[in-house]
């Protein structure tokens, strides 16, 4: 008896190129990432394209994972630990990733049927310098070590344009030389302009009276820097979470005055831009001078800072009171950098939220 092609077709089951793990799989998306992503064929692709073409294929299934795991947060309301450390040695991330999802021998056998070798792949990558050592790589691990214990967590820390230096030997003395990491592209974030965040520097207070008759005071900053975040994921080994570490970049308010520049003085029209834009330059700048020791506590208030208000803003999704929030949040500081998040909880919780008169209410 002959079958009907109906028949024939409903038992065929393809894979989606985003999220499917078979080879055959593999190779499509692959192939796809390279020609719609890169803008390359197999004619003028190099190493390097194929590299960020295999990033992607492999990014596409943590973000699929990564949206999952968000969802079931979200749905159950989970208490979310947050990790605030100056500091994510986290390595590089392709072979990582491929171990974690359990992809390697996948990947490895895509790459071979396509004439590639994948340890050629993983020597492209670029590895973030974004942590100094141990105390780096244990920020790192932790993080790891929560996704594979599926424990829901968020890392936040700095996104360094220009990481721990590379170093070179020249007639038998050590030179430091800039890291950037970043002149490539970085294939494994996400920016999320969406939820940039002000932090404010300098300025004075002014007195008024509010609407109730109170007095009150505001501030009025010297300058605003915008914080920009961009998540990578962090998958567990062998299941299908995926915790997020979300990094902060620093850009000015106002970029450019065209008043100053128009009236000669080129210099002063970048000067918002120039210092915004160093809080996020160099990881652990000189500190050596004033303006270094400045700068660093810059860089630790301005991390801080971002982050708290973006786990604020987490957790009134759910809530429209601080009842909880002990319940709900956990925020565990690694080391000394991230010492403002004390002061600035306390005066967050009594100027922008009004809960100094409310103890019951206060968070821990």
């Amino acid at each position: 008896m002959t079958s009907h092609p109906t028949d024939i077709c409903a038992h065929v089951h393809v894979e989606d190129d985003r999220t499917g793990t078979t080879v055959s799989t593999l190779k499509r998306a692959l192939a796809d990432n390279l020609y719609y992503i890169q803008g390359k064929d197999e004619t003028f692709a190099t190493l390097y394209d194929y590299y960020m073409a295999l990033a992607y294929t492999v990014r596409d299934r943590l973000v699929h994972r990564r949206i999952k795991t968000a969802q079931t947060y979200y749905e159950k309301d989970a208490k979310i630990v947050y990790y605030l450390s100056a500091e994510f040695l986290i390595g590089r991330l392709l072979l990582n990733n491929l171990i974690n999802l359990g992809l390697y021998d996948q990947i490895q056998q895509a790459l071979k049927e396509s004439g590639l070798n994948l340890d050629d792949l993983i020597d492209r990558e670029e590895e973030p310098g974004l942590g100094n050592g141990g105390l780096g790589r244990l920020a790192a691990c932790f993080l790891d070590s929560l996704a594979t214990l599926e424990i829901p967590a968020i890392g936040y820390g700095i996104r360094y344009e220009f990481g721990i230096f590379d170093q070179l030997i020249c007639d038998g003395w050590q030179v430091e030389h800039p890291d950037n990491w970043l002149r490539f592209g970085n294939p494994w974030e996400i920016a999320r302009p969406d939820y940039m965040v002000e932090v404010k520097f300098g300025g004075h207070t002014e007195v008024y009276i509010d609407q109730e008759g109170k007095t009150r005071s505001r501030w009025s900053p010297r300058i605003t820097v915008l914080g920009t975040p961009y998540d990578t994921p962090v998958p567990g080994y062998g299941n299908n979470t995926v915790n997020t570490l979300r990094l902060w970049s620093a850009r000015a308010g106002e970029d450019f005055d065209f008043h100053v520049f128009n009236a000669g003085d080129y210099t002063q029209a970048v000067a918002a831009k120039t210092f915004s834009e160093n809080i996020s330059k160099v990881l652990y700048p000189n500190d050596h001078t004033p303006q270094g020791k400045e700068l660093r506590l810059q860089q630790q208030y301005f991390f801080v800072s971002c982050s708290l208000q973006d786990i604020i803003r987490l957790y009134l999704r759910k809530h429209d009171n601080f009842n909880a929030f002990p319940d709900k949040v956990a925020i565990q500081l690694n080391d000394t950098h991230p010492g403002p998040t004390m002061p600035f909880m306390i005066r967050s919780s009594v100027k922008e939220y009004s809960l100094a008169s409310c103890s019951n209410a206060a968070p821990s």
